[in-house]
């Protein structure tokens, strides 16, 4: 099966680019594929921390000010 890729012009700081060719080279895998391995694993991250956020809609929210005035009255700060 055959993976249709869409092409991207993308602007890397000069030492990235010389780590991210090094590690290709290390690795013997393209450059394309490290970056679309990166993506993958940022964007599953999000994904669980978006699940995470999810999971816990409905917990009651504290505001900072309540947080601060609590941890003053149990002697903590």
């Amino acid at each position: 099966m055959t993976t249709l890729t869409k092409r991207a012009t993308v602007y890397l700081d000069p030492d990235l680019h010389k780590a991210l060719r090094l590690k290709a080279f290390e690795t013997s895998r393209s450059v394309s594929d490290l970056i679309n391995d990166a993506l993958r694993d940022e964007l599953a991250e999000d994904d669980a921390d978006l699940a995470a956020f999810d999971a816990r809609k409905d917990e009651p929210t504290v505001s900072f000010e309540a947080f601060v005035k609590e941890l003053k009255r149990n002697g903590k700060i």
